[in-house]
């Protein structure tokens, strides 16, 4: 019986594993058929065991299989005959060391979010939407080497408290409890970065106070089906 238990377990986990790959592919796929990573570009990450499931560097999002997804133990091993996994593999693992609440990550490299990356630009309060990654801006990370050990580190301070986040001269992160609401906040931040971008353009931005943020951030914590959660 406890043999029988144990291959249950080991096939019960198989089975886990093998949907979570087929999650961060089809959210791969569709972060660049949308157009937030050109090409090759971004990677994309799901929490799994004590580390994380991350794609694979350099390879056509749209010809990944299940086996291409890569494991990356909690300790920055890659155990057995895998893909090398994407570049920025660093900044997810301290990400989720720093956050135990999020459990996927979506790091592009969006057009409008982009430039105001390279401009050297946070996304202020502008718009109350900016309140959706969770604070009263949109923080901008110095920048950094990508892949290096400096870069994770300030990635993970930054989304210490806050749920998505610009890199200068780089691109953008979003962070979620699942794949789906990180990617979601991926498109949202790209929107307000264009609408701050083209705001930009006419003049000197309107902000909200802070005060005002906070009633927004009050009033996101209750907002749609969140409600119905308790």
């Amino acid at each position: 019986m406890a043999k029988s238990n144990a291959i249950h377990s080991r096939s019960g986990k198989a089975s886990s594993e093998s949907k979570v790959r087929k999650r961060v592919i089809r959210a791969a796929c569709k972060m660049s058929a949308s157009g937030l990573s050109p090409g090759r570009t971004g990677n994309i990450s799901c929490r799994f065991d004590d580390g994380m499931l991350i794609t694979p560097s350099g390879l056509a999002y749209e010809d990944l299989k299940v086996s291409d997804i890569v494991y990356v133990a909690g300790d920055g091993d890659v155990p057995g005959k895998q893909k090398k996994p994407s570049s920025e593999w660093r900044f997810h693992l301290s990400v989720y060391h720093a956050r135990p609440d999020r459990h996927a990550m979506v790091h592009t490299h969006s057009l409008h979010a982009t430039v105001l990356a390279c401009a050297g630009k946070p996304i202020p309060a502008f718009h109350y939407m900016v309140a959706v990654a969770g604070g009263s801006d949109i923080p901008l990370v110095p920048y950094a080497t990508f892949g290096s050990e400096k870069l994770a580190e300030d990635v993970a301070a930054a989304l210490a408290k806050r749920d998505a986040c610009l890199l200068a001269s780089h691109g953008a992160i979003a962070i979620g409890e699942t794949l789906e609401h990180a990617l979601e906040l991926a498109f949202d931040v790209e929107v307000l970065a264009e609408q701050y971008f083209k705001v930009l353009a006419l003049g000197p931005p309107n902000f909200l106070l802070r005060s005002e943020m906070a009633e927004v951030l009050e009033k996101f914590s209750s907002y749609g089906q969140r409600a119905q959660d308790d």
